[in-house]
């Protein structure tokens, strides 16, 4: 593998093992405040930053010790063998050290910005550090730990403005997490069988079995943010109709995965024009009866 780290060069390898295109799941802090028509207010807009600062320190550094533990596995896969660590850019004593500051440094920032926000980040490092060590190899739990991640980040935006979180937007948020997850070990599972060698729950997943999951996971997805639409009081009608192009967001995605696509569900979301529109209609809409009142 190639020499010692120096320079900027180090700096760069360290900066994409963070997974910086990851950080982007963490705009679920926005949920609770954004759907409170809390946002824009100055100090719940500060503290949502906060919580998204948190939250992709802590995030980073479970990518880091995740990559650190599977550098072997990364090694024989045909996209992660180019990630930093695997790769040999980033030495496994950096990434360690840094996978520890970046840990430190994000509970305390969490306590600081509200002692519940510190709480959500410690339960979260827990929880992916019980993922990294023994969760992931274990089929069905791993999906829903991943799950319960998406969960926590939705927790922290809550957590560091003290905003309630509606019961029914957990249920949008762990089910679509699922949706995302499902649709990833699908991806894995139907690329010839390769993933199989890498991520050891795949032997246990079927295609059928893990589409049956996708569209079910997308359906409960689509009918808990309905659930949430329904029970709004003021502009109802608003509600339901952002849930239009949520619904045709869900079917545009399983139609993708179906073809082939989701082992990357962040290269989707990002890249993929239909999908873009249809989440900025989505936002538009639903932006339109928290904020306008339409």
């Amino acid at each position: 593998m190639p020499g010692p780290e120096h320079g900027s060069s180090a700096a760069g390898a360290l900066l994409r093992a963070c997974r910086p295109r990851q950080w982007a799941k963490n705009v679920l802090v926005l949920a609770a405040p954004a759907a409170a028509g809390m946002i824009f207010h100055p100090r719940i807009a500060a503290e949502v930053l906060g919580a998204f600062v948190v939250m992709s320190m802590v995030s980073s550094s479970t990518y880091l010790v995740n990559d650190v533990r599977d550098v072997e596995k990364d090694r024989r896969h045909p996209r992660k063998r180019f990630r930093p660590i695997a790769a040999g850019e980033l030495q496994v004593r950096t990434a360690l050290i840094w996978a520890c500051i970046l840990a430190v440094a994000g509970i305390a920032a969490g306590a600081l910005i509200a002692p519940a926000l510190g709480l959500v980040a410690l339960a979260y490092l827990v929880l992916t550090a019980a993922y990294t060590a023994w969760l992931k190899n274990v089929a069905v739990v791993d999906i829903a730990v991943i799950a319960a991640g998406f969960v926590l980040r939705a927790l922290a935006g809550a957590a560091a403005t003290d905003i309630h979180l509606s019961g029914w937007f957990v249920l949008v948020t762990a089910f679509g997490a699922i949706f995302l997850v499902v649709g990833k070990r699908f991806a894995e599972l139907k690329r010839d069988g390769q993933g199989a060698s890498v991520r050891a729950t795949l032997g246990v997943y079927s295609l059928e079995g893990l589409w049956y999951a996708l569209a079910g996971s997308a359906l409960l997805t689509f009918l808990s943010y309905f659930g949430w639409a329904v029970t709004r009081v003021q502009h109802r009608p608003v509600f339901i109709l952002s849930a239009v192009p949520l619904g045709l967001w869900l079917a545009m995605y399983t139609n993708l995965v179906h073809n082939g696509h989701g082992e990357a569900p962040e290269d989707i979301v990002l890249g993929h024009r239909t999908l873009i529109l249809l989440g900025a209609a989505w936002a538009l809409i639903c932006g339109a009866g928290i904020y306008v009142g339409i």
